[in-house]
C-alpha cells in the first residue's frame, strides 16, 4: 500500500505533474514505483498531461515544458549565450550558396548569421535594421531592406506594410529565430503583434533554417507561431539536448549541431 492508493485518475495526475515539475524529469518504471500502477496506467497519465501541455514526453518517460522568459531588448542581449550563438552563425552561413537570396530575420543570432555574408555575392532581404546597417555599403550584396512599423526592442520591421511588401518578394532561403521551440506546440513566439509578420516570413522562402541556441528549445511562449513541420532545418548548438534533437529528427526536422 502506498499513500497514492486511493487518489482518483484526476488527482494521481496531479500529483505526477507536480512531481515532473520538482525534478525536471520521470520514467516510466519511477511512475510505477511511485503510485503503484502498471506501466500502461502511467503512459495513459502521461499522455493526458502531454494533451493538456503540461508535459512533453520523451523515450521511457517525461520531462516538464518550460516557460519561455520574457526576451530583454535586442541592445541588452548581445552577449548572452554568445559563443553558441557565433557558431551557429558560421555554421548556417556555409549552408548558403553565392547568388542566393536570402531573407535575413530580425535578432541576435541572425545577426551573427549577416556577419559571415558580408563579404559573399548575394541578395539579401531583411526586416532588421541591424542587418540593414551591417549590410549596407557592400557592393556585393544587393540589399532589399523591408519598411513597416519598427519594433523599438527588437530593430525590425513589423506589421501591415511589412507584410505587403513580403507578398513581393521570393528566396531561396529563409533563416529566422524564433523565441520558443517546443515539440507538442511548436514555434512559438512571446510578441503577439510579431507573429503575423513571422508567418509571412515563413511564406516566402524555398528553405527555411530556423537558428536557435539550446536555451530557445524545448520551452514554449505565448503565442504559435508555426507548426515543426514548417521548418525544413535547425541550426543549433551543442548544449541542445539529444533527446530534444532526435525526436525533431523523427518529424523530418534536418538539425545541424553547431
Amino acid at each position: 500500500m502506498t499513500i497514492f492508493d486511493s487518489l482518483s485518475n484526476f488527482e494521481r495526475q496531479r500529483e505526477l505533474t507536480r512531481l515532473i515539475e520538482r525534478h525536471g524529469r520521470i520514467s516510466v518504471v519511477q511512475i510505477c514505483q511511485q503510485f503503484g500502477i502498471s506501466e500502461a496506467t502511467a503512459r495513459r497519465d502521461l499522455d493526458v498531461l502531454s494533451e493538456q501541455g503540461l508535459i512533453q514526453r520523451v523515450h521511457g518517460g517525461a520531462v516538464i515544458i518550460r516557460q519561455a522568459v520574457p526576451e530583454e531588448p535586442i541592445l541588452h542581449r548581445s552577449n548572452e549565450q554568445e559563443i553558441e550563438k557565433e557558431r551557429i552563425g558560421r555554421t548556417t552561413a556555409a549552408l548558403i550558396q553565392d547568388v542566393d537570396t536570402v531573407f535575413l530575420g530580425s535578432g541576435t543570432t541572425v545577426l551573427q548569421v549577416a556577419r559571415h555574408l558580408v563579404n559573399r555575392n548575394l541578395t539579401v532581404v531583411t526586416n532588421s535594421l541591424p542587418i540593414i546597417n551591417l549590410m549596407s555599403g557592400y557592393e556585393n550584396v544587393s540589399l532589399v531592406s523591408l519598411g513597416g512599423m519598427l519594433r523599438d526592442s527588437e530593430l525590425s520591421f513589423i506589421g501591415h506594410i511589412t507584410e505587403q511588401a513580403l507578398t513581393e518578394v521570393r528566396t531561396d532561403k529563409v533563416i529566422m529565430g524564433t523565441r520558443a521551440i517546443s515539440l507538442e506546440h511548436g514555434l512559438t513566439n512571446d510578441y503577439l503583434p510579431e507573429t503575423l509578420t513571422d508567418r509571412a516570413i515563413l511564406q516566402i522562402g524555398r528553405e527555411i533554417i530556423i537558428v536557435a541556441d539550446h536555451t530557445k528549445c524545448g520551452v514554449i511562449a505565448t503565442a504559435f507561431l508555426a507548426p515543426l513541420q514548417a521548418m525544413h532545418t535547425l541550426v543549433t548548438d551543442q548544449e541542445t539536448d539529444a533527446e530534444f534533437i532526435a525526436s525533431l529528427q523523427t518529424k523530418g526536422v534536418h538539425v545541424i549541431v553547431a
